[in-house]
């Protein structure tokens, strides 16, 4: 089974491989993706300066070190020993890069005059951001306005989150907020305000057949909801749908 080693693209990785009693015998790193021969000992054979062999003497430890890896290195490479047959031992490395999310997105609803609160999650950066800017519309937001009721809690860690509070949401807090890590690249969620409790109904006559034995038709004029495409509406109708109807039955 290869051994496993995780690394951050743009930041420099090393491939262990420890080797005893090796006499006189030699020590290669070959990339498997293409068959590549990258160092023999100590000697580099990719034109790729970006992998080195390193090797202390009197050490077990022959490493292959990559500058700069980015995802496209990531792969299985095979420490492999001169005997014959070869002897080897694979490495899986996996290049990941720094991820910005915001949960819940991308389109979040929230209830007129309720808290928004919007959490942004920095991954795999190479240290925490030192700066997180929150945007909503494309302009910075401001902390001091008159709106007021605006705060945000951060903690930093190997996941940074960045979390953004804003009370007694109203309609012009509608829009597309943006968290931007000063070391990774922004989200973005789009927030819609919604009022609880609209409606928008028709009246209309129907009739229903029901199942059950003691009532055979039903007459009414009754009010539904529009069809739209939200699905919030479309609960709505739902659930405003089955109560009404309900009423026949008690």
């Amino acid at each position: 089974m290869p051994s496993n080693v995780t690394g951050l693209a743009g930041e420099t990785v090393q491939l262990a491989c420890r080797v005893k009693n090796i006499g006189n015998r030699t020590v290669s790193w070959v990339r498997h993706r293409d068959i590549h021969l990258l160092t023999v000992g100590t000697y580099t054979y990719t034109s790729d300066q970006r992998f080195e062999a390193m090797h202390k003497f009197h050490t077990e430890e022959w490493i292959l070190r990559i500058r700069y890896p980015q995802r496209k290195d990531s792969g299985i490479y095979e420490c492999q020993i001169s005997t014959t047959p070869p002897i080897g031992h694979p490495v899986r490395l996996t290049i990941v890069e720094p991820v910005t999310e915001i949960a819940g997105g991308p389109e979040l609803f929230i209830n007129k005059d309720s808290t928004i609160n919007l959490t942004c999650y920095v991954r795999h950066a190479p240290e925490p951001p030192s700066t997180i800017i929150w945007s909503h519309n494309h302009q910075a937001i401001n902390f001091d306005s008159p709106r007021g009721g605006i705060s945000l809690v951060t903690e930093k860690g190997p996941v940074t989150s960045s979390r953004l509070l804003i009370q007694k949401a109203i309609d012009r807090d509608s829009g597309l907020y943006t968290c931007s890590p000063n070391n990774t690249h922004p989200n973005s969620v789009r927030v819609h305000i919604v009022n609880g409790k609209r409606k928008m109904p028709i009246s209309f006559k129907t009739s229903f057949t029901c199942k059950y034995p003691h009532v055979t038709h039903l007459n009414s004029n009754e009010i539904f909801f529009k069809r739209t495409n939200s699905l919030e509406e479309k609960i709505f109708e739902r659930i405003y749908f089955v109560q009404h109807a309900l009423k026949f039955f008690r």
